[in-house]
């Protein structure tokens, strides 16, 4: 990464094109993604986690999934599993959505701790076991995860060795006036997020291998 204050420059104000009066927490989110972390989002609903995620896979050129976790989600859900193939009599590996770069695991609290688990070997070693077989992940692997910290009915709390995964826990918060007011007339006419443009690509975040 030749540049890196330029390439920070870019992508936070692409992506303050839709979240506005949050640079701070844009930046402190792209220094995990550059430091191979993880991020928790805790905070309310409303206050634009999910458009985040999603601005910031945009601005960097990566795909992006979404898991809207809830109490009756299954491990496979995640990660994938082994399907018959009939016309060929074997089995056949389907991919789960956590085969991406971004992956935003909404709610993340809602999930049971056995569904929680099936992230856990993923975001330490960027990759995944089924039935014994293990599958590598994508080399910008990168979790946003969101938990609502004020309603606690129907969740499950992560435990420690989950929350170790997370490189930083950070919270949006709501905006003030001034930025409030920003945002409405952005949303006058379209969403912002539907004309947003790559400003880098994957290969920007590569970094050369440790010796």
């Amino acid at each position: 990464m030749a540049n890196l204050e330029e390439f920070k420059r870019k992508i936070t104000e692409n992506v303050s094109k839709v979240i506005v009066g949050k640079q701070v927490v844009v930046e402190r989110i792209l220094a995990s993604m550059l430091s191979d972390g993880h991020v928790l989002l805790n905070d309310v609903p409303g206050v634009g986690k999910t458009m985040l995620a999603r601005a910031l896979s945009i601005s960097v050129g990566l795909d992006f999934n979404r898991i809207q976790c809830t109490p009756d989600l299954l491990p496979s859900d995640i990660t994938g599993l082994n399907i018959l193939d009939t016309k060929h009599n074997e089995f056949v590996f389907k991919k789960g959505p956590v085969f991406t770069d971004i992956l935003l695991a909404d709610e993340i609290n809602r999930a049971t701790p056995r569904t929680q688990s099936a992230l856990l070997q993923a975001m330490a070693e960027r990759q995944v076991t089924v039935d014994g077989i293990t599958h590598s992940l994508s080399r910008h692997f990168f979790v946003i995860a969101t938990q609502n910290p004020v309603e606690f009915e129907g969740t499950f709390p992560l435990p420690e060795a989950q929350l170790d995964r997370f490189t930083i826990c950070v919270s949006l918060g709501y905006l003030d006036k001034d930025n409030e007011m920003k945002m409405l007339r952005k949303l006058e006419k379209t969403h912002p997020i539907d004309s947003l443009k790559p400003v880098a690509t994957g290969r920007s975040l590569t970094k050369p291998n440790k010796r």
